[in-house]
């Protein structure tokens, strides 16, 4: 099977890669690799604008993934024009072209930031999304665009992503349990703004797994899907990451707790995924832990600004001129 990923060598990308081509798929990316090309040589890697895209480009591909757009609430509310073009028009623009162009499945990176502010109820796919800010209503928008193309030649399967962490070729150092263990190991304290609200984490493996069982899903399976590793408070990550630290480092970690607002706050339900696309989840905080002290010599200088996707963005936008 040929597959097309777009936006492939992010930090997600970097680790599906390798498991697509050692399960014999033939793997193309097309990217502007803002963060550099971490990709094995094997995968052909396509330096190209999205809206450059003709009909013509897709049609030698069975499935086309979307990975691209602006990844986070820093950057969405950084340019929120250039947010809603990235993540609501171009998988809108993308999905078009594939369905024109005979491509039997499209798969769509979410999160699930669409859920807003949902107090303690768990929630699954059926439940309200309605957000307040940038980021969760682009990608809500990208969702419903791409979701309303399916038929029965054309399968869309959307994946509302919790919090994705753990450690990448391509890394970042921005994520919830990613940005608790750098500063753990760097400072010997966690900060944590608000120790009640909930976070749905997903373990990059996890995650990589969850696109390979939507790959290799029956064709006539579509639908959207909440996928993650499990339910956390935030207060509850820092005492794992803390713990965790002193069994494989040996480091004493402080944990400083505050009580500042605030408005994301979600849990939820990835039962559905289990039932339809039998995924389920084998790394828990614990382990995401654990794979960053196994990896840690390969992002050792924790300050470099590639580990950090706002300051990468705000640099690229300064050298544009916008």
């Amino acid at each position: 099977m040929k597959i097309l990923v777009v936006g492939g060598a992010g930090y997600i990308g970097s680790v599906l890669l390798p498991r697509l081509l050692e399960r014999g798929y033939d793997v193309d990316v097309i990217d502007l690799f803002w963060f550099g090309n971490h990709l094995p040589p094997e995968v052909r890697a396509i330096n190209k604008d999205i809206f450059e895209l003709e009909e013509g480009d897709l049609k030698e591909y069975e499935q086309v993934i979307f990975m691209a757009g602006l990844s986070n609430d820093p950057m969405a509310e950084y340019s929120p024009a250039e947010n809603f073009i990235s993540n609501a028009a171009i998988p809108a623009f993308l999905g078009y072209l594939a369905r024109k162009a005979g491509v039997k499945r499209f798969i769509y990176a979410g999160s699930c930031s669409v859920y807003g502010y949902t107090v303690n109820e768990l929630y699954d796919e059926n439940c309200p999304a309605i957000s307040d800010y940038p980021y969760g209503i682009s990608k809500l928008q990208g969702e419903n665009s791409v979701m309303q193309m399916k038929n029965e030649d054309f399968s869309v399967i959307a994946f509302r992503q919790g919090t994705v962490s753990g450690y990448s070729p391509r890394m970042r150092l921005d994520l919830v349990v990613n940005t608790m263990f750098k500063t753990a190991v760097t400072t010997r304290v966690i900060t944590v703004n608000n120790p009640a609200i909930w976070r749905p984490i997903l373990s990059i493996k996890d995650a990589a797994t969850a696109y390979i069982r939507a790959i290799e899903a029956n064709n006539d399976i579509s639908g959207v899907f909440n996928i993650a590793s499990g339910n956390y408070t935030v207060g509850e990550i820092g005492d794992l990451v803390k713990s965790s630290l002193k069994r494989h480092l040996n480091i004493d970690v402080q944990l400083n707790i505050k009580h500042i607002q605030d408005y994301r706050n979600y849990k939820v339900s990835f039962e559905k995924a289990k039932k339809v696309l039998s995924f389920h989840p084998k790394f828990d905080v614990y382990a995401i832990v654990e794979d960053l002290v196994e990896n840690m010599d390969k992002f050792k200088d924790f300050e470099n600004p590639d580990y950090y996707n706002i300051q990468v963005f705000k640099k690229l936008k300064k050298q544009r001129g916008k």
